[in-house]
């Protein structure tokens, strides 16, 4: 039907209602007011046809292949958003012939269409991007980006390009737009402070790999130690041990130190670094006695027997008489031998990884006695068997120290202060 036929149409109430009798102008108004209503009528049962029809084409070819692109098109409701032009296009063609008698009205929905064809365009932009986000987040190579941001940045750069047609649209003139975006870039600056400080931590953090998701970060200044959920614009979103959840400005992750522990997940084992303290007056030389009792650790024997050897060696060129003193020759201590013991022990334990580094040390003595620095890497890095791995090899290594005459230190309690009290 051509526009001809349409205003032919349109015109043909008010004709009857003048034929009728009716005053030209209250017959304009009801004719107007009838055409509204009829076409009104009209669009909503087209937008419910055509949103139907489209829905449920989509939803058919969906079913019919085997990417899941559109399987996420139709859950970001991409079908309705294109289904509302068809209408929406019907109304802006027919508001000029419908409202032709009242031009003012007429450019007024004009301008609202307008507005909205320029916001329902964005919405699906909208929906295309979180598509797209969803189906990358599907494959492997994407799950520990943050697409969230990206998402979140060219939504502001629509959003504001959407901005900027409705205000031209309005006022007509570009140069007074720009003139007013530049006297407000201060306010917007302000207004905007954390949108514009997290899009330039969210590209570096992207550029230089600093934070991915599923890293496990601590950041001590907002009490985070978890798992990162959600790398967004503005937050950063952590799953804490406890299943607790703490929110950090993006920007904080470049401005502040914290500290990630991917690279422990991806080397090939996680650090077990930790001290026992030895009693200082536990230690000493042992005897000829003690040794023979000490070969029967098996673990420690091949090493007792060597330095053994080599000590003998020794102590042949000195002065016999003078041995009678054990400073005055090499001998073994207890402490040096139980070193070697956890250093074989270690060495035995398949939980370990021998390929990286494995040291047994002594610290500068303190107060509390001489520490005894176990420094290794357990194959296995989940926390929970991490723990139970580090668990067993201190169980045995306190357990182990009496055999080689050492004592553990700890502080005196109330019961080692036990005194019997005179009574009377």
């Amino acid at each position: 039907m051509n526009r001809e036929s349409l205003v032919y149409y349109s015109n043909w109430l008010q004709e009857y209602f003048v034929d009728k009798g009716m005053n030209l102008d209250l017959a304009v108004l009801l004719n107007t007011i009838i055409n509204a209503i009829l076409v009104s009528v009209l669009v909503i049962l087209l937008d419910i046809l055509v949103r139907k029809f489209i829905v449920e084409a989509f939803k058919a070819f969906s079913n019919k292949t085997r990417t899941t692109y559109d399987d996420f098109l139709i859950k970001s409701n991409f079908p309705r958003f294109v289904a509302h032009f068809a209408p929406l296009l019907a109304i802006w063609y027919l508001t000029p012939i419908i409202f032709s008698e009242f031009p003012l009205i007429s450019t007024i929905l004009l301008g609202g269409i307008d507005i909205y064809l320029i916001v329902l365009g964005i919405l699906v932009f909208r929906s295309v991007l979180r598509t797209t986000k969803n189906y990358l987040q599907q494959k492997e190579r994407y799950q520990d980006k943050p697409l969230e941001s990206y998402v979140q940045v060219l939504m502001i750069f629509a959003w504001g390009i959407g901005i900027f047609a409705v205000i031209y649209l309005l006022t007509g003139d570009s140069i007074k737009i720009l003139t007013t975006f530049g006297a407000a870039s201060a306010i917007i600056l302000l207004i905007f402070k954390d949108t514009i400080l997290g899009f330039v931590a969210s590209m570096q953090i992207s550029i230089n790999d600093i934070v991915r998701i599923g890293d496990w970060i601590t950041v001590s200044k907002y009490g985070a130690d978890g798992n990162v959920t959600e790398i967004n614009l503005a937050t950063v979103r952590v799953q804490n041990f406890d299943n607790t959840y703490t929110t950090i400005p993006t920007y904080s992750l470049i401005s502040d130190s914290f500290q990630n522990w991917r690279g422990m997940q991806e080397a090939g084992g996680r650090r077990i670094k930790r001290s026992v303290f030895i009693k200082q007056n536990s230690v000493k030389f042992i005897s000829s006695e003690e040794i023979e009792a000490l070969k029967k650790i098996a673990l420690v024997k091949p090493y007792i027997e060597h330095r053994q050897k080599d000590i003998d060696s020794f102590n042949k060129k000195l002065d016999p008489s003078s041995l009678d003193l054990q400073i005055n020759g090499k001998n073994q201590t207890n402490l040096g031998v139980f070193r070697k013991y956890i250093d074989a022990f270690l060495h035995e334990n398949p939980a370990i990884n021998k390929d990286m580094f494995l040291m047994i040390r002594h610290l500068a003595p303190t107060n509390m006695g001489i520490p005894l620095e176990i420094y290794c890497f357990s194959y296995d890095k989940r926390w929970e068997n991490y723990e139970y791995i580090q668990a067993d090899i201190f169980d045995h290594i306190l357990a182990a120290v009496p055999y080689f005459g050492l004592e553990i230190f700890e502080l005196p309690s109330g019961v080692d202060f036990n005194m019997d009290v005179p009574k009377g």
